[in-house]
């Protein structure tokens, strides 16, 4: 079998859990929680990059980076399911990696308050991450994807938007929802539509940012 390393709070994590459960492939991969600030961790052997999520293939191989993890499982499930052919596989590949960029964003405006004394913390360098957050917001608020009515109209952009945004819910509460309406919208739908959304939710009250919680 093969095995996911993990944690609850990471976006990246859940974004793999999501693809898993939408492509049928629960039943095929374990998942175990990983602490990426344990130097004991095997994690760090596994992935030299220490980062999550890392999948340990059957035959012993990592794939590691969600992006990287999301095509291996299209590709179990018989490709094109998250990810389609052609031209439109681009789109599909573009949101993803804004939506990406919106988590990677959020993160690291964690990590200065939970690694740094506050009167080391940069606001300026805190107000340059948020600003590429609220960008990526306010372009998928003017280009908000169609709302999926099933599972199966879900794709990589759109499950990783979903992830991005239900992460900015628990690290940030609902500050992201007072200026993007139709982007909470599309969230509620998003979850009506794809139960496993709901199944891989973080921990559900919102967390500090400067919570003693696994990295991601």
């Amino acid at each position: 079998m093969m095995k996911l390393r993990s944690s609850p709070p990471s976006p990246f994590g859940r974004k793999v859990k999501l693809a898993m459960a939408i492509l049928g492939l629960k039943d095929r991969i374990a998942v175990e929680d990983a602490n990426t600030a344990d130097p004991a961790d095997s994690l760090r052997n596994q992935n030299p990059l220490g980062k999550i999520p890392a999948l340990i293939l059957e035959n012993g191989e990592v794939l590691y980076d969600s992006a990287v993890i999301l095509e291996y499982l299209d590709f179990l499930a018989g490709g094109g399911k998250i990810l389609p052919a052609g031209e439109a596989r681009f789109t599909v590949l573009r949101d993803q990696t804004l939506a990406d960029g919106i988590m990677d964003a959020a993160i690291l405006r964690v990590y200065e308050k939970r690694f740094k004394d506050p009167k080391f913390r940069d606001p300026d360098w805190d107000a340059y991450q948020a600003a590429k957050m609220e960008r990526g917001l306010a372009y998928f608020e003017e280009n908000t994807p169609a709302a999926p009515s099933s599972s199966s109209d879900v794709d990589a952009g759109t499950l990783t938007l979903a992830c991005a945004l239900g992460y900015l819910d628990m690290r940030f509460g609902d500050d992201w929802r007072q200026t993007h309406p139709k982007l909470v919208a599309w969230l509620d739908a998003f979850e009506a539509a794809v139960p496993a959304f709901a199944d891989t939710r973080q921990p559900s009250a919102p967390v500090p940012a400067d919570a003693n919680v696994p990295l991601r």
